[in-house]
């Protein structure tokens, strides 16, 4: 198939638009809708504005990692900081750090890392084979913990965002589920944050509109390098059953995962105005709504 726009040789269909588009126009388009994210989720500030980039070394961390930087790097009031979570899952974090290594030294953005091991003196494999009873599938430990440290980093770096490499898919799975769930408020609280709540540093996710796949296809075109190992608790994630329901949908109906996308953007901006009451965990001092947060809910807390 020829492009829509110029007529050379599609590499991509976008189904949902109804066009086929070559890699010129592809890359163009993913771009354009990335700094329309940005600039929607972003305030810059007078005096300067610090985002850090939490980096796993996948394609969706490295695309946005890669993003940000072709898009703010000419901005002398913008610096981006980098940093990836050891979450201590043997023959699975080793690559992907290296990977983030590689892409932050090429792109001269400044790295570091943090692990579960020294926040928490624990690791995940161990958490996930040792003697302890789990509640819930690993990935509703690594979540929290991985959040926690998520927002310790991005307050080390002094940072005024952070920004996640959420994609499309991704973020209409975790809409599906917390609807599944009936969780109504962690539904609301999902990012992008427009309200600031004290201790809390802001997420970003401009990648939110973009689906994985054109993620991956990007990525390719653009020849950045990224790890493409699967993390191997994955197939016990809870979201599995989610992700398969939604791309049913989307096969049949294209543009599904953006409708469920412009469904919680409609309803946060309807109860954007609402009061926002926060504590303090009683163990970590971290934002919590209840006594403890979700972390140290996980580890023993209670």
């Amino acid at each position: 198939m020829n492009c829509s726009i110029c007529g050379n040789r599609a590499v991509y269909e976008n189904r949902a638009g109804g066009k086929f588009l070559c890699k010129m126009h592809f890359m163009e388009n993913v771009e354009r809708r990335f700094r329309q994210e940005l600039r929607r989720e972003v305030k810059f500030r007078k005096d300067g504005t610090t985002i850090a980039v939490a980096i796993s070394g996948g394609k969706d961390s490295s695309v946005l990692l890669n993003l940000l930087h072709s898009t703010l790097h000419i901005r002398s009031d913008v610096t981006i900081r980098a940093f990836t979570i050891d979450e201590g899952i043997e023959g699975y974090r080793s690559s992907g750090l290296e990977s983030a290594k590689k892409l932050c030294s090429k792109l001269g953005i400044s790295h570091e890392t943090i692990s579960f091991s020294e926040a928490f003196n624990t690791e995940m494999d161990e958490i996930a084979g040792g003697d302890r009873k789990l509640e819930g599938s690993p990935c509703s430990y690594c979540g929290p913990m991985r959040r926690d440290l998520m927002n310790r980093m991005s307050v080390n770096m002094e940072a005024d965002y952070v920004a996640l490499g959420i994609n499309l898919d991704d973020y209409a799975q975790s809409i599906m589920m917390n609807v599944i769930r009936g969780d109504f408020e962690r539904m609301a609280r999902m990012a992008p944050h427009r309200r600031i709540v004290d201790g809390l540093v802001p997420r970003i996710t401009p990648l939110r509109k973009i689906y994985e796949k054109e993620v991956k296809l990007y990525a390719i075109l653009a020849g950045i390098e990224h790890d493409s190992n699967w993390c191997p608790y994955a197939m016990k994630a809870q979201r599995n059953r989610a992700r398969e329901l939604i791309n049913e949908l989307e096969e049949e109906n294209p543009g599904t995962k953006l409708a469920i996308e412009g469904f919680l953007e409609r309803l946060q901006e309807k109860i954007a105005s609402e009061p926002v009451t926060t504590g303090r965990c009683l163990n970590c001092g971290n934002p919590s709504n209840g006594k403890y947060c979700s972390s140290c809910m996980k580890n023993g807390y209670r």
